[in-house]
């Protein structure tokens, strides 16, 4: 089993962990906020199973009907993240008008505030590893899994702090109303997954930075060649393609064009490991005077 395969198996397994907290917490206090933050859980369990599946079908090797390979699976799960995520918001919200319009002491113990801040610390540990895997490796499924899970500490944090203002004003509302707000937290945090997950299936081109780093290099290890022009890229997971036109003189040999589009390619290759580079031959007279001067 790769890394990518274990790192998103142990993201089910703290989110079964974190939700049985949050729940035994909810149950020991009878908190609306409490029963929220647990319900997000149940909503990070199933994202952690969907990035798992993603992982598991991005890792598979491209295959005739997929010759880019697979990577792209990942985007989806982000984007059912997201989903799930606004789906919980909406959740949060219909109890939290519930607590707010027929509020029930909560019972305020230390031992069930202790226990939720016990999962609030797991799933802040865990987030991390998963985001800076996720962005370290090209896993959008992962740091997207990640970045849910730091909303949840968010949520963690926020119902602490209402907690004590509920003990210290006696207005027992207030519990609704953080719910309330951790649900506004959480719908902003499933919107903003969601559009960055649909920029990728989109096929949304690298960084200006990457970009004029691809550039460079073509520049620099393009010697013998005349120019390069159309530069295009776009991101797949942990992969990035790119496809350019490279003008070379027209009387140059195939043999000598092809030993100046394999400098180019191992340069750019050592320099991004994820890249997938196209390069397009083309005779002198195709030259547009715009694009990529070789030094």
């Amino acid at each position: 089993m790769s890394l990518r395969m274990r790192i998103a198996l142990g993201s089910v397994l703290v989110g079964l962990g974190v939700l049985a907290l949050k729940y035994l917490a909810y149950v020991m206090t009878g908190s609306i906020a409490l029963y929220s933050d647990a319900l997000e859980s149940i909503v990070n369990v199933a994202s952690s199973v969907a990035a798992l599946v993603a992982v598991w079908f991005a890792s598979k090797p491209a295959d005739s009907n997929h010759p880019y390979g697979h990577d792209k699976a990942e985007y989806f799960a982000a984007v059912l993240v997201g989903v799930m995520i606004v789906l919980a918001a909406l959740s949060i919200f219909e109890a939290a008008w519930r607590g707010y319009t027929a509020p029930v002491p909560a019972d305020y113990t230390w031992q069930g505030l202790a226990v939720n801040g016990l999962a609030g610390v797991i799933n802040a540990v865990w987030a991390f590893v998963l985001v800076s895997f996720g962005r370290r490796n090209g896993s959008p499924a992962l740091a997207a899994d990640g970045r849910h899970l730091f909303t949840d500490v968010a949520t963690s944090a926020a119902v602490l702090v209402g907690v004590a203002l509920v003990w210290f004003t006696g207005w027992q509302q207030f519990d609704a109303v953080l719910a309330g707000l951790v649900g506004l937290n959480v719908l902003w945090s499933g919107w903003v997954l969601m559009k960055e997950s649909v920029s990728g299936l989109m096929d949304e081109a690298a960084s200006a930075d990457v970009q004029e780093r691809l550039r460079s290099l073509i520049s620099e290890h393009g010697e013998g060649a005349i120019e390069a022009h159309d530069l295009r890229t776009r991101l797949a997971g942990k992969l990035t393609f790119v496809d350019f036109h490279l003008v070379v003189p027209g009387d140059m040999t195939v043999l000598a064009a092809h030993d100046i589009c394999d400098r180019i390619e191992q340069a750019i290759g050592k320099a991004m490991p994820g890249a997938r580079v196209t390069i397009h031959v083309e005779p002198e007279h195709k030259a547009k005077h715009s694009g990529i001067v070789v030094l």
